[in-house]
This record gives structure tokens, sequence and C-alpha cells, in this order.
């Protein structure tokens, strides 16, 4: 088992500071289906605290949800009267629609367990003024209920509260849903008190907004990518929450998940030659699969052995390219990506929408002025890489060390409710050697809660890295991060368990343990639950399989070849050697290499069926010219350099 470690907007003026928008359906939503969505982010509040982001969160999810179709209401810094307009009106186009989406950032409260929203305008001096001073959600929800929609409530709302948390009231919002056909999406758990944010957007809505344009990503996985990516940018602080009763599926972006997006950029950027997208995959992927392969194209010594008719004639198309690098952009939501497109595209079809995204992103400067955003981009654990913020190696923080240090400590003065820069800082100590001070920030950090500090600390003390060594203190703080809802805890937890490591042995519980964590999606965990379907030890060859495609999907790509293992021998299973070739096919275009090689060094480890397959699908493609024959020799190593270097822009799958 594996250990872990560590098309713009047309908007106008109504009424004092209230902006509305209704936008037309994009022609990316499927034509049957009546998406419409009310968006409100209050934030320039008259007698209450001010908040920084909700206007940037509501307008940034506006022009998102525009792209995929809906017709979108958007109210910013709204008063009572023009939320109450915006929110007939809604109710109004809901009744046709096929899916209705509320989503209102600013600030919320509950008394009784009854949620209300608060209008910019609002004075609440005490019980008695609540119910004409705010919104009642109930009401919207009530009026909701009478539709034929899908319905899903975001709300990012439980940012404070007015009347002080004490006596009837309570801080956060209460958890509502009974009604078949909605789904309830919570910034954090109920009763719990949500982020604004450090940056442009709430964490909550910048995670919300990363995972939008996952194709294919049904809205109850994506509610897990947003959970993890806001667990690791609050240090386990901040944990949305759902409440659904919906009764069909829905997608943002009907369609295949296909490839991840680092795959995608490191094949856009190998077939085009791009040394632009060379360098934006290695700063962003430092540890991914295709970093040696980058630097080597970087520093010519990749292209020069390449075959170039080959290549040339597989590269995708004008039309292929931009529409990938449009994709790749809304998907990963990165400035340089976004820059590139406008650069090589100035006549481009998404023109419009790039420069619209574009607006909605932070700038380079932005991160001079914020020790926060510096301290993340140097100091983020690659286990805590969100979509938006890269994991950086230890060597590599290394060498910025300094930088590091001064920035997160900055930022863990700023923000003493957010232990996460503690922990950042922590590594960052850690990183220039300052054992006895990353220490000291890692139990500071701890005690407040953070997760990463607790796992870190977990592996110090289980290792004696300059502390006494004690696996049954490192169990315990694995235990402590496991309960908070980190999976790495989780998982480190399990091996223990697994060993008999500073507690006593326990199987079972490892494995539910190892289960806690894959369905928080963790990858490591689920990759860890197939090896052990595959061994026998808890299931079979045919849930090995399943679980080694979730693990592949979720970021592990070395499970694509655990799974061709499986179907190439006919372990426990049926044996297929054309979805063996599948399997490995998407191996190679994303592993570290294994698959390819030994396809091509290790050939012998699979079978004849196996790898004529694999001749045959490469033949498809027009990357292969040689005999169908089940041998491997130079033509298949090409072929299949060929395919890891451009394989997404052909379908050589026969399903």
């Amino acid at each position: 088992m594996r250990r872990s470690s560590g098309s713009g907007p047309r908007l106008w003026l109504l009424t004092g500071m209230l902006w509305v928008a209704f936008l037309t359906a994009s022609p990316q939503a499927e034509e049957a289906e009546r998406r419409v969505a009310l968006v409100i982010g209050n934030g320039d509040y008259l007698t209450i605290e001010a908040l920084a982001n909700p206007t940037n969160d509501a307008g940034d999810v506006a022009a998102a949800l525009d792209n995929l179709g809906f017709e979108v209401f958007l109210g910013l810094d709204a008063d009572r009267n023009a939320m109450r307009g915006l929110i007939a009106q809604f109710v109004d186009a809901a009744r046709s629609a096929d899916v209705a989406l509320f989503y209102y950032a600013g600030h919320g409260f509950q008394i009784d367990a009854r949620n209300y929203l608060l209008p910019t305008d609002a004075v609440i001096r005490g019980r008695e003024d609540v119910e004409s001073q705010t919104i009642d959600l109930n009401q919207i929800t009530s009026a909701l209920e009478g539709t034929a929609a899908s319905t899903l409530i975001f709300l990012d709302a439980c940012r404070d509260n007015p009347l002080g948390g004490t006596g009837e009231t309570q801080g956060g919002l209460a958890r509502i849903g009974d009604a078949a056909g909605f789904m309830f999406v919570f910034a954090t758990q109920p009763d719990n008190v949500a982020y604004d944010g450090v940056g442009r957007n709430s964490f909550f809505t910048e995670a919300v907004l990363s995972h939008l344009n996952t194709p294919g990503e049904d809205i109850a996985s994506m509610m897990i990518s947003v959970r993890k990516d806001v667990l690791a940018a609050t240090g386990g602080r901040q944990v949305p929450w759902e409440n659904s009763s919906l009764t069909r599926e829905f997608q943002f972006v009907p369609g295949d998940t296909g490839a991840s997006p680092e795959t995608m950029l490191w094949q856009l950027a190998a077939s085009g030659q791009d040394p632009e997208l060379m360098r934006i995959y290695v700063e962003r992927y430092p540890e991914g699969s295709h970093v040696a392969d980058a630097r080597g194209y970087l520093d010519g010594t990749r292209f020069a052995a390449l075959d170039d008719d080959a290549l040339t004639r597989n590269l995708p198309s004008a039309v292929d390219a931009e529409e990938t690098l449009w994709e790749l952009a809304q998907r990963t939501r990165m400035r340089p990506l976004v820059e590139v497109y406008l650069s090589q595209n100035p006549e481009g079809r998404f023109v419009e929408e790039a420069q619209r995204l574009l607006a909605s992103l932070p700038a380079p400067e932005a991160e001079a002025s914020s020790p926060e955003l510096l301290c993340e981009r140097l100091a983020t654990h690659p286990r805590d890489a969100t979509a938006n913020t890269a994991g950086v190696p230890l060597p590599q923080l290394a060498r910025n060390a300094a930088i590091a240090i001064d920035a997160c400590g900055q930022a863990a003065q700023a923000h003493p409710e957010l232990p996460h820069y503690m922990a950042l800082l922590a590594r960052a100590q850690a990183a220039a050697g300052q054992r006895a001070e990353a220490i000291r920030s890692y139990r500071a950090a701890a005690d407040q809660g953070d997760l990463r500090a607790m796992v870190s600390l977990g592996l110090i003390t289980e290792t004696g890295d300059g502390v006494f060594k004690d696996p049954t203190e490192a169990a315990r703080l694995y235990e402590q991060a496991a309960e908070r809802g980190s999976p790495d805890g989780a998982i480190n937890l399990a091996v223990a368990l697994f060993n008999g490591a500073g507690v006593e042995r326990d199987v079972e519980r490892a494995v539910s343990l190892l289960n806690q964590a894959s369905e928080a999606g963790s990858a490591i965990a689920t990759f860890n639950l197939g090896a052990l379907a595959q061994d026998g030890i808890e299931g079979n060859a045919n849930e090995a399989i399943e679980l080694f495609g979730r693990a592949a999907a979720l970021g592990e790509p070395r499970a694509y070849r655990a799974a061709a293992v499986l179907l190439d021998e006919g372990r426990g299973t049926e044996r297929d050697p054309e979805a063996a070739a599948d399997m490995l096919l998407r191996g190679v275009a994303s592993d570290f290499g294994e698959a390819m090689n030994e396809l091509t060094a290790q050939s012998e480890n699979w079978s004849v069926d196996t790898i004529s397959a694999v001749q045959d699908k490469l033949k498809d493609a027009g990357l292969y010219d040689g005999t169908i024959d089940g041998i491997s020799g130079p033509q298949f190593a090409a072929a299949l350099r060929r395919w890891r270097d451009g394989g997404l822009f052909i379908n050589v799958s026969d399903g």
C-alpha cells in the first residue's frame, strides 16, 4: 500500500446598486433542456460589515453559467425590493425549466433552524426586524417546489451573523431540504461559518468555478472535487456540505469525462510542439507524469529524436487545437492558458468568452501585493494541490524558502483564524532546514485544527525526524486528522492498522478507513482498495477493475495498467484483450511511462493477443504501419511514443 505524504453578459443598470442580466442560452446546452439560474452576490451592506468577494463570486458564477447554457438573472449588491423582484422572475422562469439553480453569496444566518439571506439595505436591531428586513430562504424553496425542474441551491452565505450568534440565533446556516428534486449545497457544514477568501473569490466559489466545466461529471461527483479543494485551501477548517433528493442525474457539461487536464495540456503542447504550453505544463504540474518529457522538449533533446513526417500527419487541425485549448482554459481557469488562447487565436470563436474569463482571474500583480497568494504558490504541499494551486515539491520550495517563509509568516499573522498559513510556514521552514521552528509551527497549526499539520506531524513523529520516534503518537495524530475529514490521515492510519504500527492490528478498520478516504475523493485510497480486491483480501477482480478505473479518474494514472493486468491475464475475471489494450493506451497517454516501458522493454509480460489489440488500435489511428503480430519492436515503440504525445486527438476505442 502507498502511504500518503503528507460571450460576455449583457448587463444594464436598473435601480440603485442593483445590476440585472438576462442572458440568452449558449449553444453548449442541449437544445431540449432549458436551464435557468438566479445568482445574487451582496457585499456592500449599508449597516452590516461589508464583504469583499460576493459580487465577484456572483459575477463570475453568472458568466460561467451563461457559457454553460443557463438563462441567468443576476443581482449584485441588491436591496430587499430588488431581491424580491428577481426571485419572482426566477420562480416564474423555473416553472417551464428542466433545471433551476439559485446561487447566493453574502451574509446569511439562522434563527430557530430557519435561514435568512440579507439584502444590502437590511437594518436589524433585534429579532423583531428579521422578517421585514431579510429574505426567508424557505419561501424561495417552497415556491420552487411547485416546479418540475431539478432544483440546485448553492449557498455561500454563512460568513457572519449580524445578531451576534447568541440567544435564539446561531452562526452559519441550518440544515434544510426534504422535498424531492432538490439539491442543497452549503459552502460549509450546517451551523458553521464559511470564509470570505483571500483572493478574488471565496474558497468555496473558487472551487465551484474550477469544476463546473468538467465534462461528464455528475453534480455529486463534482461536489467531491469541490470539497477536496476547499478542505485543502482551508486546512480542513471549512468543509462544503450538501443534501440531495434529486431524482435524476445532472451534469453541467454532458458527455465523456475523457482525459485529465494534465494529460490534455501535455498532448496539446507535444502535438503542437509548443514551448509556451510546455513551460505552463512544468509550472502547473511540477511532479506530473510528463515533466521529464516536457523538459526534454524544452532543451531540444526530444524533438530531434522524433519522426517528423509521422508527427506532422497526426497534428490536430487548427480548429481542433483551438477548441481543445479553450476547453482546457475553461476547465482549469489557468490565466496563462487563457492568455495563450487569446494570443494564438486573436480572431477565434471564443475570444469574447476568453476576455471575460481573463478579467475574472487574478493578475500577476495581485500576487505581488498578496502574501497569502504568494505563500500558497510557493509552499503548497503536493497532496494539497487544488484545481487552481499547484503543489510544490520540497526541493523546489527549498530554492525559494526565504521568500516563502516571509510571505507565509505575514499571511499567518494576518489570518490567525486560518491555521493553514501556519502549516505552510512550517513546511517552508522545514525546507530551509529550520527543523525546530518547523515543528513548533506544525504544532501550533495542528492545535488550531489544521489537517495537513496533523498529518505532517504524524509523519515526523512516526519516523523520528527531529523528534522522539513515537508510532503511537503518530497514530493518534492520524486518527485526529481522519476524524476531521483528512483522507491522508485516514490512509496513514489505515497503513498503521494493517502493519500494527503504534496500534493494534485491525484489517477490518483499515479497510473502512480506506473506504472513507476513497469516498472523499482520494485516488491513493481507491487504488489501494483496488489492490486489496485484486488480491482477494477485500473484494474480487471485477471490483478491483472498477476501483482501478475510479482511481484513474481521480488522478492515479498507474491504475490503468493495474486494470489491464487483470484483463490481460483473466485473473479472477473474464479475459478481455481488447479492454486491456484500451486501458494500456490510456496508461501510455497519462502515466509516468510504466505502461509504455512494459509494452516495449518488457513485452513478455503481456499476451500476444493484448499486444496485437494495441497494435491494431494504433494502426487505426494511423500511427503504426507494422504487422499485427503481437510482437514488440522499433515500429511499435515509435507508434506508442507518438500516441503518448498526441493520442487524445485520435479516437481508436471501439467503445
